[in-house]
């Protein structure tokens, strides 16, 4: 295999349990992920959502870190828009401290919730969310310990500093999001989970290349395998998406009915709810592998992040075992026998 595999995971909350148990199943995948010789394991940040668990990935990313031994674990990602980027580097530096060279810093531009919980992240401070590239770079400048000597807060470091900085990622769904991270010379996640358009992936990658080759082009699918074509396409199916378009050009998407009635309610300005099947790559291992090189060889992906977008404990359990590296490496030694 040419290029790596890690898993994002939301932290479900499956029909019938709580977030206790959400993050019990988080905890036994990301050690399972790294028996099966995956990469990274990352964990989302979800806002005021009943179906997710996952609202604070930089603590939950601590405790991961202390149930595991040599796996990558992130933050797939930190949103930036509600904190301050010093607070969050220094969240990330204590975290990077603890354990040494394990550990990545997502982040994203999206408010990770609905307009309440975005009120409520950002209550009583002076944010309107649109000064995103100012945050990433100030991010960027206390990683690195070279804040502009002509920044207002020019002298200020982001401690304690580990022996090995946490690699910093940009998650985006676009080309604009793809030039932002070349500019910034950053490590860039293209979100095709959310935004399946081939031509806005093939821009992100073409600008991404052309402007930072040395950086890591990584792509987040959707995909769900199982021991037939027939079943992972029945499960599949089940996946919806809900694209909720502002009058102010704005995008959300959500997964479920029960998130769109939930906006419904928390609306602050004129939209328009799309409903569609979801894009998801679905069938045997051998078909996901597939896919997967297709895309690689297309746009020179490095790496996938793979996100599976089951309620269902067992299946979705199963889906990544049978897509784990060393399974794979397994069976490419097999055919060459």
């Amino acid at each position: 295999m040419s290029y790596k595999l890690g898993i994002l995971d939301q932290s479900p909350i499956f029909p019938g349990t709580t977030a206790v148990q959400a993050f019990e199943h988080s905890v036994q995948l990301a050690q399972k992920a790294e028996e099966w010789g995956y990469t990274r394991f990352w964990v989302s940040e979800h806002h005021h959502m009943e179906q997710v668990a996952g609202s604070s990935p930089e603590v939950f990313i601590s405790y991961l870190l202390a149930k595991t031994k040599s796996i990558q674990i992130g933050a797939g990602g930190v949103m930036i828009q509600h904190y301050s980027p010093y607070k969050v580097v220094e969240n990330f530096h204590v975290i990077s401290s603890l354990a040494p060279g394990r550990v990545d810093l997502g982040v994203g531009k999206a408010p990770g919730g609905f307009p309440l919980s975005t009120r409520a992240l950002q209550f009583g401070t002076v944010n309107d969310g649109m000064d995103f590239e100012e945050r990433l770079s100030f991010v960027q400048q206390l990683i690195e310990d070279k804040v502009d000597p002509d920044h207002p807060l020019a002298g200020i470091q982001a401690l304690p500093k580990s022996s090995e900085k946490p690699k910093v990622f940009l998650l985006g769904t676009s080309e604009n999001s793809a030039t932002i991270a070349a500019n910034y010379r950053i490590n860039y996640v293209f979100a095709q989970f959310i935004n399946s358009d081939p031509s806005e992936l093939e821009s992100a990658a073409n600008v991404y290349k052309k402007k930072y080759p040395e950086g890591k082009f990584i792509v987040s699918s959707a995909v769900i395998a199982a021991r037939s074509q027939q079943e992972a396409e029945e499960l599949a199916k089940e996946h919806r998406i809900f694209k909720v378009h502002f009058q102010s050009d704005r995008t959300l998407t959500v997964h479920s009915a029960k998130a769109a009635e939930a906006f419904k309610e928390q609306a602050t300005e004129p939209y328009e709810i799309e409903e569609s099947q979801a894009h998801v790559i679905a069938g045997t291992s051998e078909f996901v592998k597939r896919e997967l090189d297709h895309l690689h060889k297309t746009y020179g992906v490095d790496e996938f992040i793979l996100h599976t977008p089951l309620l269902k404990e067992a299946e979705r359990l199963r889906s990544f075992e049978l897509l784990s590296p060393l399974r794979s490496s397994e069976r490419n030694r097999e055919y060459i026998l």
